[in-house]
């Protein structure tokens, strides 16, 4: 969730071959490290512990000023910060052996891969001794913290997805409220879609090509409830017709405006996290994004006059409605760590102390993890935010699951989709078997026998 750099599975995915090369990497890491002491929690910290995180600029400061409260609350105790680290660093850091205690990573897609190589420790002896109520937590966001049975971190705020709609826009078109179900949503962004005099692309009222902003499979999935995996782990995109069907509805929008007319489009409008966004700018009316851009729009277009509400559903999957694709920043204790005790405290507080959620939240505008921070009157909640909050708390939030893989499984995806959009995929039923065995094949490289 770094200010300026965020796009969640656009941006955080890196290409298929580096993903599976640092999956193939970790699993010959070894397991590791001492686990919880059987006679309690230490009653008095002492020490030093370094605390390695992928915070930027004034994001940064805000997790410092929650070290010096830790700091403050603990005196015998000094936390080494290293900040803007990235998981590649973190993970060279700690397979080397390097001074890694705790660690944060902005994406729960290396869980899979941290806790089964041993990369994290299994916090499940901390959680049992120190009695952690996990019922505080969503139980989504719990899901994205564990990988066959083993606990190896604990979430840090979550991100939740929604719609973004310019009222300005909506107004000219005579809408006062926003879409519910994405046939609604669908002839809102035709209706507000202009051309110029030679038939090109003026304006949008959605942009549907995958691969832009914040399209991408895992964000899409969530209008159907379509799953990644089946319960032995193998690929789910073949055999669940929820997939084809956001696939086929996908395809027919870009298809009623015109493939090439859209690349066109995109390729002149400017980037996410700039001032030249185009739903900044009003190019684009509706957009699919974060509760992270809020503080984008605060810092870098105020005037833009716009509202949030969840993203319209298929009308097959409107129980669906008010629900979203959820993932967040997650932090585990270093297997090399040589003060798991003091880490694992940093850590705790970090996770689960009220305080400081609520602290990092209020300095990131992203959404808290507990419900004690979720309903903290301490949290700074606008009405754009709000929007995101209530998702969280809806109960009807999904994510991608914890794998070995971390995130190629989904870019094996995202990347039959671009080619079925641009015309290129074929059948699509074989199309996304092909996408099955890719994702098998991968899997059991990466997990080896």
């Amino acid at each position: 969730m770094k200010r300026y750099t965020h796009s969640r599975h656009l941006g955080a995915i890196t290409a298929v071959t580096t993903a599976v090369a640092l999956v193939l990497a970790s699993c010959s890491s070894g397991g590791g490290g001492a686990t919880a002491t059987q006679t309690g929690a230490p009653t008095h910290l002492s020490g030093t512990v370094s605390l390695w995180h992928f915070f930027t600029t004034t994001n940064a400061q805000t997790v410092q000023s929650i070290v010096d409260d830790f700091e403050k609350a603990n005196p015998a105790v000094k936390v080494i910060v290293h900040a803007g680290q990235d998981d590649q660093k973190i993970r060279k850091a700690i397979t080397a052996g390097n001074s890694v205690d705790v660690a944060l990573s902005g994406s729960s897609d290396i869980v899979g891969s941290f806790c089964s190589s041993g990369t994290f420790r299994d916090l499940g002896p901390y959680l049992k001794r120190d009695k952690v109520d996990l019922g505080q937590l969503d139980p989504t966001v719990l899901s994205y913290t564990i990988y066959k049975g083993v606990r190896c971190t604990l979430p840090i705020l979550t991100d939740t997805y929604g719609l973004y709609y310019n009222k300005d826009r909506f107004a000219a078109a005579g809408y006062t409220a926003p879409p519910k179900t994405m046939a609604e949503f669908e002839a809102m962004a035709k209706k507000m879609t202009t051309f110029n005099a030679d038939g090109s692309i003026k304006t949008l009222g959605f942009n549907p090509l995958m691969g832009w902003y914040q399209n991408a499979a895992a964000h899409f999935a969530a209008l159907t409830g379509a799953k990644w995996l089946k319960a032995d782990g193998t690929s789910n995109v073949g055999s669940d017709p929820a997939w084809a069907e956001i696939f086929k509805w996908q395809k027919d929008f870009v298809d009623s405006i015109g493939y090439n007319k859209l690349i066109t489009f995109t390729a002149g409008l400017g980037q996410q996290s700039s001032p030249d966004n185009a739903f900044f700018v009003g190019k684009v009316a509706m957009t699919m994004d974060g509760e992270y851009r809020i503080v984008h729009i605060n810092e870098l277009a105020p005037k833009t006059n716009y509202g949030t509400a969840p993203f319209p559903t298929l009308a097959d999957h409107t129980n669906l409605y008010g629900g979203s694709y959820t993932t967040g920043n997650i932090g585990g204790v270093a297997k090399s760590s040589q003060q798991p005790e003091l880490a694992w405290a940093l850590l705790k507080y970090l996770a689960l102390d009220t305080g400081a959620l609520v602290k990092l939240a209020n300095g990131t505008q992203n959404v808290p993890t507990t419900k004690a921070s979720l309903n903290s009157p301490d949290l700074k909640v606008s009405k754009p935010l709000r929007t995101f909050i209530d998702i969280a708390e809806s109960g009807k939030t999904v994510t991608t699951p914890p794998n070995a893989l971390g995130p190629a499984y989904q870019q094996f995806v995202n990347e039959y989709w671009e080619k079925y959009q641009a015309g290129n995929g074929g059948d699509l039923k074989s199309g996304l078997k092909g996408v099955d065995k890719s994702i098998d094949d991968a899997l059991a490289l990466a997990t080896g026998p």
